[in-house]
């Protein structure tokens, strides 16, 4: 793992089409922005973390109720 310090409106890139941006540093929050190609999937990793459970969970569902379960969650995401 790469570990860098920046300052806001100090940019990082990966490759040479990803910027990440930092837009702002408050209250110990930072914002930052993220610049990629359509194609490249971006994600929070709570809401990785969630998907991959429920791929999990769909995989091994062996009763209709697990699988409504399934679909409810898909609608509320």
């Amino acid at each position: 793992m790469l570990i860098l310090g920046r300052r806001e409106k100090e940019d990082i890139y990966i490759g040479s089409d990803i910027r990440i941006s930092i837009e702002s540093i408050s209250k110990g929050m930072v914002k930052i922005g993220i610049d990629a190609p359509k194609d490249v999937v971006v994600l929070r990793g709570e809401l990785k973390e969630s998907i991959e459970d429920a791929n999990k969970k769909a995989s091994s569902a062996k009763d209709e109720e697990s699988i409504k379960d399934i679909s409810r969650f898909l609608q509320d995401a």
